[in-house]
C-alpha cells in the first residue's frame, strides 16, 4: 500500500494508520499513486467489474503474495452505453449492484478495510454512498454502521439495514451526519470509509471514465457532463483523463461539465466569480437533487480546478428542469432518481453545440420514485 498525502500541507501518512483526514489542515487525502497503463487490447478476456482496470487502481484483484483471495466485488462496473440523441449518450450507471455510481468507489473502500481488519467500519451519506458501503462491507464480512442526515429517503435506509448494516439518523442535514462521522472516526480500531476523504473512492469513480474509454474504441467524447456536490465522480473522471492521456491512451482531454442543483450551487457560484474556492454558506435548503446538495464540499479547490483546466463549466439546474428531465428520460424507458437527471436537465437546458457528450445516470428511480409538484 502506497502513502496518504496531503495536497495542501504536503503531510503524509501510511494507509495502515487508519488516519482518515490530514492531521495539520483536517482536509481530505490524496494518494501518493501512479497509475500504469491499461492495455486496450487485452480486456476482452478479463473479469466483468472494475478490477478490469487492475494497472490502473492502487490495489490489486489478489493479495500481495497473487495467492491470496480475490479482491472483494459484485460484479460493478461494465454498465452499458445508450444513445440519447445524435451527439448525446447515456451511461447506466443505475444498473449497479446498490443501483448506483457509488459502488464504483465503495468496492475499493471495502477492499482496503477488509485488508486493514479494522474492528468497525463507518460513514456518512445522504444515501447512495451509504447503501454502497453497506452493500460491499457486507460482501467482504466487516461490521459497518452509516450516519445518515434524518430527512434521508425511507428507502436508502431500509436497504442499508437489509445489507446488514446499522443506519444511524442524526438530527440535521448531510453536514450533522459527517460531523458524527467525523467524531466516531477517531476512535481506536475504526475505518472511516468516507467518499469524499478517502482517495480510494476516487479511484473507484474513475473506472467510470476508463469505461467509457473502453467502450468508444480508445477515444473519449469531447465533453463528459458530470453531477457535482462532494465532486467525487468528477474528480474520478479527472484522475482517469490525465492518466489517460499521460500514456498516450487519448490524443485530447474532454472538457468537464459540472452540474450542480441551483438550490445549492456554491461550486458553480465560485467558478463562474473566478474564484479558487468556495465561500462558506448557511446548510442546504431544500432540493429534488438529495444526492448532490453540499454546501461546503471539502474538495471545493480540487473541483474548481479540474474543471477548469479542462476548458469546462458549470451549469446549475432548477427543480423543476430537475422534474422535467426525469420525466422525459423515463419517457426514453430510463427511470432515474431526480439527482441522477440533473446532468440531463443541463443538457436540454444549455445544449451542446455540435459537441458530443457523455451523461450518467447515476441512481435508479426505485430508490426514491417519480418527482412530483411543480
Amino acid at each position: 500500500m502506497t502513502d496518504y498525502q496531503c495536497p495542501l500541507c504536503d503531510v503524509r501518512a501510511p494507509v495502515e494508520s487508519l488516519a482518515w483526514c490530514c492531521p495539520r489542515c483536517r482536509g481530505p487525502w490524496d494518494l501518493d499513486f501512479s497509475a500504469g497503463a491499461v492495455p486496450r487490447g487485452s480486456l476482452a478476456g478479463r473479469a466483468g467489474s472494475l478490477w478490469r482496470y487492475e494497472e490502473a487502481l492502487p490495489l490489486s484483484a489478489a493479495d500481495t503474495t497473487g495467492c491470496g483471495p480475490r479482491a472483494v466485488s459484485l460484479g460493478e462496473g461494465r454498465t452499458p452505453l445508450v444513445p440519447l440523441t445524435a451527439t448525446a449518450t447515456a451511461k447506466l450507471d443505475f444498473l449497479m449492484p446498490t443501483l448506483s455510481f457509488k459502488d464504483r468507489g465503495a468496492v475499493m473502500l471495502a477492499e482496503l478495510a477488509r485488508r486493514l481488519e479494522p474492528h468497525r467500519v463507518i460513514a456518512d451519506s445522504s444515501g447512495n454512498a451509504g447503501t454502497a458501503i453497506a452493500a460491499y462491507c457486507a460482501r467482504a464480512g466487516l461490521d459497518c454502521t452509516v450516519y445518515l442526515p434524518e430527512a434521508t429517503s425511507p428507502k436508502k435506509a431500509e436497504q442499508i439495514a437489509a445489507y446488514g448494516a446499522r443506519p444511524e439518523p442524526v438530527p440535521g442535514d448531510r453536514e450533522a451526519a459527517a460531523r458524527r462521522a467525523h467524531a466516531a472516526a477517531g476512535e481506536d480500531g475504526v475505518f472511516y470509509a468516507s467518499h469524499v476523504h478517502n482517495p480510494y473512492f476516487l479511484h473507484g469513480t474513475k473506472t467510470y471514465v476508463y469505461e467509457v474509454w473502453e467502450d468508444l474504441g480508445g477515444r473519449l467524447p469531447d465533453a463528459l457532463v458530470l453531477p457535482v456536490g462532494n465532486g467525487t465522480l468528477l474528480l474520478g473522471a479527472h484522475l482517469a483523463v490525465g492518466e489517460l492521456h499521460a500514456h498516450g491512451l487519448i490524443a485530447q482531454r474532454p472538457a468537464l461539465i459540472a452540474v450542480q442543483a441551483a438550490a445549492v450551487a456554491p461550486l458553480a457560484t465560485a467558478f463562474h466569480a473566478g474564484r479558487e474556492d468556495i465561500t462558506p454558506s448557511a446548510a442546504a435548503p431544500p432540493t429534488l437533487a438529495e444526492g448532490i446538495a453540499i454546501p461546503r464540499p471539502p474538495r471545493a479547490r480540487q473541483v474548481l480546478s479540474a474543471v477548469r483546466a479542462s476548458g469546462g463549466t458549470f451549469h446549475t439546474v432548477t427543480d423543476d428542469q430537475i422534474r422535467a428531465a426525469q420525466r422525459d428520460l423515463a419517457a426514453r424507458g430510463l427511470f432515474v432518481e431526480p439527482t441522477g437527471a440533473a446532468c440531463w436537465a443541463a443538457v436540454l437546458a444549455y445544449g451542446l453545440g455540435d459537441r458530443t457528450a457523455v451523461v450518467p445516470l447515476c441512481g435508479a428511480g426505485a430508490k426514491t420514485g417519480l418527482a412530483t409538484g411543480g
